[in-house]
């Protein structure tokens, strides 16, 4: 045979070659494989592939170099690649091109190239990394794999889809049998409409909750929270945030150390030192407990609770064991509130101070309704009865109503006297903070001292009874005129004033229990025991009783 039919017959026996290599190969790695002692189910084997060699004076002497539809199996799993170097000392691969890993019937990956070490069962998958769990698919450049203990990490920037929601950092982690995930650095989540932007977050696939830590800005159709510590649960709306957390929704605001929210219902709950602002109406509700819906509008506060309404010139403070508060014609431009204050109630602007056991504010009508033993204080001038009606401008006082037992004592300034009324009802009108007419009306009596226009001393003491009085005052507080039906009066000398006709039988001075700043009104000081107002029973007409005519 010459040299050319040689060449003829090696062509085309190449095939017949190549697989006697390869079969001779595999045997060799089958008995180098037996002589580790290592157990079946232990080994990498190489399944399949169109080339196999060995060099061992080439590039990689330790290790069989496999192309081709490259398939190898360990414990379960399968890897396919193009090409792999196949060290079956170490019981490794590292596989090149195309690289698909399968686990099971819910584990998937591929990568441009990975390192399998079957030992250690760990797999590190570079460029192109996309790993399938169930409907939960993360994408990724750098991703370690490990087997034995289900988890997969990612430290060159990762994508995780699952449903609805997308998440990605620098770093993170993901447990294949809890289905919980860890992601650091630079995260930002986002799940429908909310967007989570933080440095850590904590994401369990399974619940589709998470755990922000560390500062972290949450933003959902106009509603901003601020935490350091939260809890959201993507599928229900719920939000749960401890560690000084805030809320901002539109114009509203609420922060407390412990907060709970529910997107859907509008409700949110807060704890420890909690503060409600509404930007739009100029006013806050703090508490250490506190409750507000903002589709209704209704809140609760308890713990230390104070109402401040800035919407006028002067902030207006107010403080009670318990509030409540009811918003009505909610976002529209006719909107109103009403604030409900329980027990040691007290109030406190420039102009105005009071105290009552119970108390309603409506912002409709700036009208401060207070019950049960109410005291209000403006200027030198003290008023009480069972009920008092404040109606307020811009900056001042506007009227005020006092409705049964209704008794007004006014300072004299420099002076030992005092200005009275009482009567079963009094309505007083301001004008620029200064009273400026008074109406009286049932059982009507009053105590007054004239001032001298010429040296504004005392003229003398004037006592009054009658049905109805109507005064008329001078912005400087001098009486310009008195208007009564038929009355009983007398004017006595300064001088001869006996001491028991110095005040009304109704007569009482509270200026102790007066606040005196804002934060006076947490500190409450009751009546004295017997001083307190006794409700009078009105007369009621008698029942009727009609015998039935004997027949």
């Amino acid at each position: 045979m010459n040299f050319s039919g040689i060449i003829r017959y090696i062509c085309g026996h190449r095939t017949i070659i190549v697989v006697v290599l390869c079969l001779f190969e595999l045997c060799l790695v089958s008995r180098s494989i037996a002589g580790t002692g290592k157990k079946a189910d232990e080994k990498v084997y190489l399944v399949h592939a169109d080339e196999l060699r060995y060099d061992q004076y080439g590039p990689v002497p330790d290790a069989q170099i496999v192309k081709g539809r490259v398939h190898f199996t360990h414990k379960g799993s399968s890897l396919w690649c193009d090409s792999a170097y196949f060290y079956q000392q170490s019981n490794s691969v590292k596989a090149f091109g195309h690289v698909r890993y399968v686990q099971g019937k819910e584990v998937s990956l591929k990568a441009d190239r990975a390192a399998y070490d079957g030992i250690r069962q760990l797999l590190e998958a570079r460029n192109n990394v996309v790993l399938t769990h169930g409907n939960k698919t993360l994408y990724t450049d750098s991703l370690d794999y490990d087997r034995f203990n289900d988890y997969a990490y990612f430290f060159e920037g990762g994508r995780l889809v699952d449903g609805k929601d997308r998440l990605v950092s620098d770093w993170g982690d993901y447990n294949l049998k809890t289905r919980e995930a860890t992601f650091w650095y630079n995260v930002k989540m986002r799940s429908g409409d909310r967007t989570v932007t933080t440095d850590e977050l904590h994401y369990d696939t399974q619940k589709s909750l998470a755990h922000v830590v560390g500062p972290s800005k949450i933003i959902q159709n106009g509603s901003v929270i601020n935490t350091s510590d939260g809890y959201f649960d993507s599928k229900s709306d719920r939000a749960e945030m401890y560690g000084r957390s805030t809320v901002v929704d539109k114009d509203k605001e609420i922060t407390g150390d412990s907060l709970f929210y529910n997107k859907r219902t509008g409700l949110a709950r807060g704890l420890g030192n909690v503060v409600y602002v509404d930007k739009r109406n100029r006013n806050q509700l703090t508490g250490q407990r506190l409750i507000y819906n903002e589709k209704t509008g209704y809140g609760f506060a308890t713990g230390h609770a104070l109402v401040k309404d800035y919407s006028q010139e002067d902030t207006l403070y107010m403080h009670a064991d318990s509030m409540k508060v009811y918003t009505f014609n909610i976002n529209t431009d006719s909107m109103y509130r009403k604030v409900h204050c329980f027990n040691h109630v007290k109030v406190y602007r420039q102009d105005i101070q009071a105290i009552c056991d119970s108390l309603v504010f409506n912002s409709q009508d700036s009208c401060m309704t207070m019950y049960r033993d109410p005291i209000a204080w403006t200027g030198t001038r003290q008023i009480l009865g069972e009920i008092i009606k404040v109606y307020m401008n811009d900056s001042t006082v506007r009227e005020a109503h006092v409705i049964n037992q209704a008794l007004s004592v006014e300072r004299i300034p420099g002076e030992k006297y005092f200005n009275q009324l009482s009567s079963k009802e009094i309505s007083g009108y301001f004008i620029k903070g200064k009273i400026r007419r008074v109406f009286a009306s049932g059982n009507a009596k009053a105590i007054f001292y004239p001032i001298d226009d010429k040296d504004s001393t005392l003229q003398g003491h004037i006592y009054i009874e009658t049905d109805t009085i109507k005064m008329f005052i001078s912005p400087e507080r001098k009486l310009e005129k008195i208007w009564t039906p038929k009355n009983t009066g007398v004017m006595l000398p300064m001088t001869q004033i006996p001491a028991e006709k110095l005040k009304l039988p109704e007569f009482a001075w509270f200026e102790e229990l007066r606040p005196t700043d804002p934060e006076d009104v947490f500190h409450w000081r009751g009546k004295d025991e017997g001083s307190a107002l006794k409700v009078i029973k009105r007369h009621e007409a008698p029942l009727q009783k009609i015998n039935p005519v004997s027949r």
